[in-house]
């Protein structure tokens, strides 16, 4: 009996030397992320000031400034006068606008406007309840022409409109600052042509077969106009259409307020 408690104990101790003796392993390492995957987009590199950008650019505040808008592509561009001609200076994204493409018919029908407006001094709202606005002047000749209601169409701050363009506090600041600056220098009123989309001869292809095709294929010649003398053309309506230029002698203007 005592020889077998000597040898259990042998074993005993045997095993307890095992445990403590034997390197033990590490523990595996965790599966690799996939870290394409889990990656998150790069938040878009902050603008320098806008006086660093208009400088390096070849401007400064308060020279003459002309706006576009596409709905479809959600951008403002802004061109500022060189000469006789403009050039584009910067895009800034539109953040939010409301309804679908198409122009603005009713008061109440959440339509954002397409079309050719004119902003004066007196359409600038440095209070706006949306950081700062300025009013279209929808609805402009053409609109009242056609029947179409509503007001207070604005391009403005924050992110939330209905019928309206927002472009962001921050956007909107330069935006606004460019335009009231031209205006104070003494440009009569700032064009503002809103278009759904860039509109080359394949775009209206391929939007072609709904309601507003004519409509579309008239704000064409205005955007033409543009894209050839790199100027704004003077904006008329003549029976109910937009005419440019010389080709609107004689008839009513669009104009600011």
């Amino acid at each position: 009996m005592r020889l077998f408690s000597l040898v259990s104990a042998a074993v005993f101790v045997a095993a307890l030397s095992a445990v403590w003796l034997t390197p033990q392993s590490s523990p595996p390492p965790p599966p690799a992320m996939d870290e394409a995957a889990d990656a998150l987009p790069a938040p878009p590199a902050p603008r320098r000031p806008l006086s660093v950008r208009l400088k390096a650019a070849g401007f400064e505040q308060g020279q003459p400034v002309f706006l576009r808008l596409f709905k479809d592509e959600r951008v403002l561009e802004v061109w500022i006068g060189d000469g006789a001609r403009y050039r584009l200076f910067e895009t800034w994204p539109i953040c939010f606008f409301s309804g679908r493409l198409g122009p603005k018919l009713k008061e109440g029908d959440g339509q954002a406007p397409e079309g050719f407006y004119e902003v004066g001094r007196a359409q600038l709202n440095p209070n706006s309840a949306y950081h700062l606005a300025f009013n279209l002047g929808y609805p402009n000749a053409y609109d009242r022409a056609h029947g179409r209601t509503g007001a207070h169409l604005m391009v403005h701050g924050a992110c939330v409109s209905i019928g309206c363009y927002a472009m962001t506090d921050a956007g909107i600041e330069e935006i606004y600052g460019l335009v009231a600056a031209a205006l104070e220098r003494g440009q009569p009123s700032v064009g503002v042509h809103i278009f759904p989309f860039r509109m080359s001869a394949a775009a209206l292809a391929a939007h072609a077969g709904g309601p507003w095709d004519e409509f579309w294929a008239n704000l064409k010649e205005g955007y033409d106009a543009f894209e050839t003398l790199r100027r704004p053309p003077a904006v008329h309506v003549c029976e109910g259409r937009y005419a440019f230029d010389a080709a609107g002698t004689g008839c009513p203007r669009v104009l600011s307020w």
